[in-house]
């Protein structure tokens, strides 16, 4: 499926902010599981500066510095990619056997996968997710099987509510109170299942959803998604990741579905947040985003509608730190 999105995120500062450091995850991956086609990074005002790199995952982080006073800041992220029809692996490896193959030992070959075995910012370990993953991993389950009941049970127990939580919300605070967004849903997966010893990715991105019947979609109206991966070492290695998303019970390789676009992948939503920086000014923002996914082959001529929020549909409203002096943020 061929596909294009465009992610516009809009700043409006007071007082100016007077410099600024800006670094965005906005270009989708490009492998063998996806192909971008095109992609373009608007910024205004002009950056002083822009560069692009990769980093330790694996994803594309696009920086840029704005050198003048400005009370005004506007990113337009536009990209064509296309997506591949998603199927189901066939694994039998059980999640005790992956758990042995994870467990440390002395001289052990280095696998890839395993610095998503940890802890990470926004996912912690403790007792309650494991107690919630544990009726899931019956003795000799599969890990693939064991992994998609989790999903279902997420998606079946847990109620979408947004503006439910911050961006900042623990994982734990979401799983205690059985409701939260996409990213929430993620991350309670992810810690589900790092709880039991298995490796598991935060995955960034984007979701083609339709109007409602007998209405048209209005340009601005998606949202980020976000969603989980599981490893499953018994498969070829390009073949590995099953993502899971238990926000739309949906599973598959390379993605939950070819509707899906991915953005970048790391151990929780702090490695791949959309846009972050660091301001010198501006003690107050207001911030809109507006993010449309369309078939590349549908005509543009849609009403132009940019939602208002705090840190994107897909995830809630974020907590942000804006002084007069230096400030850092974590955006959508």
């Amino acid at each position: 499926m061929r596909l294009q999105i465009t992610h516009e995120t809009l700043y409006n500062y007071v007082p100016a902010v007077e410099t600024a450091q800006h670094m965005a995850y906005l270009t989708p991956l490009h492998n063998a599981n996806q192909t971008l086609l095109g992609h373009s990074l608007q910024v205004s005002p002009e950056p002083a500066q822009v560069h692009t790199t990769g980093d330790v995952f694996g994803n594309t982080r696009s920086f840029f510095s704005l050198q003048v006073p400005h009370t005004r800041l506007q990113v337009i992220a536009t990209s064509q990619v296309n997506t591949q029809t998603v199927r189901l692996p066939t694994s039998d490896i059980t999640w005790e056997a992956v758990r042995e193959h994870f467990r440390y030992r002395a001289g052990a070959p280095f696998d890839a996968a395993n610095e998503f075995v940890f802890v990470s910012p926004m996912v912690p370990r403790d007792a309650e997710f494991l107690a919630y993953a544990r009726p899931s991993f019956t003795a000799g389950a599969g890990l693939m099987a064991a992994s998609i009941d989790l999903m279902h049970r997420i998606h079946r127990d847990f109620s979408y509510e947004s503006q439910s939580t911050q961006v900042n919300t623990p994982a734990l605070e979401a799983l205690a109170q059985r409701k939260g967004v996409c990213q929430d849903f993620a991350h309670i997966l992810i810690a589900c299942l790092r709880s039991l010893g298995l490796p598991a990715r935060y995955v960034s991105g984007y979701l083609l959803t339709l109007p409602a019947p007998g209405t048209v979609k209005l340009r601005g109206s998606d949202a980020s998604h976000a969603w989980a991966a599981v490893y499953l070492p018994d498969l070829p290695e390009s073949e590995r990741w099953l993502d899971l998303d238990p926000t739309n019970d949906r599973a598959g390789w390379p993605s939950p579905g070819e509707d899906y676009v991915t953005l970048a992948t790391g151990r929780d939503f702090s490695d791949v947040s959309p846009m972050r920086g660091v301001i010198h000014g501006g003690a107050r923002h207001t911030l809109k985003v507006g993010v449309t996914v369309e078939p590349m082959a549908a005509p543009l001529v849609l009403a132009r509608q940019t939602q208002s929020q705090s840190q994107g549909q897909g995830f809630g409203p974020s907590q942000s730190q804006s002084q007069s002096q230096n400030s850092s943020y974590d955006k959508t």
